[in-house]
């Protein structure tokens, strides 16, 4: 075989074998999105809980002490906010983050979440998992359960805390989707969206500050948890709002905490960019005009409420009115007429009541009988019988008035 030959089996061989790698080397490449060097990373619409990009999604990893959205999520299913709750004795382990908690000491459920979520103490973790189910392990195989049963297939949890253990994991994908359903629970969201709170149940009551510095630098963050032991490296569960868009974004195992406060926000504006925001329903401007019976000009209806609604490229928004095709007075202004709903690719997204712009009188009796076909014939039926009688009595008068004429003649020729 010749150099020539021998060098185009060469690229023949080469060509065969790229083709063989290619397809399977785009299914493990990154999704679109920014260059991050987090281990594992994806950042999700909260709204429709729909991936926008992501790196290495399902990949199990340490999840550190963002296991706390989980320990939190089922404290708050289970105990009521006002419940008093026993400290117990607990031994941390050197640079534990802990609230502070004293043997023996009680504590409502609701400072004990704002000390696990803002303190992130693992020693309000143990509390919490204690007065859920009695132990910590009982508590943890609830966790379990409930992980499967929320379609959390990618992870396991060996403690309520969030220390590193042989089968104590999570997935980027996971951890995004777990922040999304925390999230959608009003008194979890308060408290992750808090930079500070009071803790009421202390005598005195005592301030507690956020230790997340992602929620302090950036005033559009509303949450979630941050994670880091050395194992794991550091982590955040993210939630932050902008051009009437939500988004969750999960960051797993940065070196230090401000490349995992860096990464983040950059990860959050790339999906932030992503929008464009939309106000499809506003208060100073008419929804839709309806028809008034009896009257020439149209009824505007508003809405006392804007929409506001972050729409990506190619989506489908839309405002559907539920209206009636016509309205009648008496209508005071202010008074509701209807609604408007406002969807997103047909999806509805938010429903809004419509109001009358503007004061409709009652019609009157000739506002009525102009408006009614009926009586518009009736009364041209009148007018023309009325000047049919009129000619009728005027031909029947020159008759009699010829007949008077043609009687006075024939009398003088008489």
């Amino acid at each position: 075989m010749t150099g020539r030959a021998r060098l185009a089996f060469l690229i023949v061989l080469l060509l065969a074998w790229g083709a063989k790698l290619t397809p399977a080397t785009a299914a493990t490449a990154p999704d679109r999105g920014p260059e991050l060097d987090a281990k594992a990373w994806i950042v999700i619409d909260a709204r429709t809980g729909e991936p926008l990009a992501g790196h290495a999604v399902n990949r199990h990893l340490g999840m550190a002490s963002t296991t706390k959205m989980m320990t939190a999520y089922l404290a708050v299913r289970n105990l009521p906010f006002r419940q008093k709750v026993v400290a117990g004795r607990y031994d941390p382990d050197p640079a534990e983050s802990l609230m502070g908690l004293e043997p023996g000491q009680r504590v409502s459920v609701r400072d004990l979440l704002y000390g696990l979520i803002l303190l992130s103490g693992n020693d309000a973790a143990v509390t919490l998992a204690k007065a859920v189910s009695g132990t910590e392990k009982r508590f943890v195989r609830l966790m379990n359960r409930t992980a499967r049963r929320l379609g959390l297939n990618d992870t396991h949890y060996d403690n309520p805390v969030g220390l590193d253990g042989p089968s104590h994991y999570t997935s980027a994908a996971d951890l995004a989707k777990l922040g999304r359903i925390v999230m959608d629970m009003p008194r979890f969201r308060k408290i992750a969206g808090s930079r500070q709170a009071r803790l009421t149940s202390y005598r005195p009551p005592l301030t507690i500050e956020t230790t997340d510095s992602f929620m302090r630098d950036n005033a559009w963050a509303r949450g979630i948890k941050t994670g880091h032991t050395l194992g794991t490296g550091y982590t955040l569960a993210s939630d932050g709002r902008r051009k009437a868009t939500e988004l969750i974004g999960a960051v797993i195992g940065t070196p230090t905490e401000q490349a995992r406060n860096d990464e983040t926000v950059r990860l959050l504006d790339w999906g932030f960019d992503q929008y464009t925001k939309r106000v499809p329903v506003k208060v100073d401007k008419p929804v839709a005009l309806v028809p008034v019976r009896y009257e020439d000009e149209d009824l505007p209806v508003r809405s006392k409420r804007r929409v506001r609604i972050g729409v990506r490229k190619g989506e489908s928004l839309e405002v559907v009115t539920d209206l009636p095709g016509e309205v009648e007075g008496p209508i005071l202004a202010g008074a509701k007429v209807g609604t408007a709903t406002v969807t997103l690719n047909g999806i509805p997204f938010a429903k809004v009541p419509l109001f009358a712009a503007r004061t409709i009188e009652k019609p009157s009796l000739i506002d009525r009988m102009l408006g009614n076909p009926l009586w518009i014939a009736v009364l041209l039926a009148l007018v023309l019988f009325a000047i049919l009688a009129v000619l009728l009595v005027v031909r029947r008068r020159r008759e009699r008035n010829a007949r008077k004429r043609l009687q006075r003649v024939l009398r003088k020729r008489q």
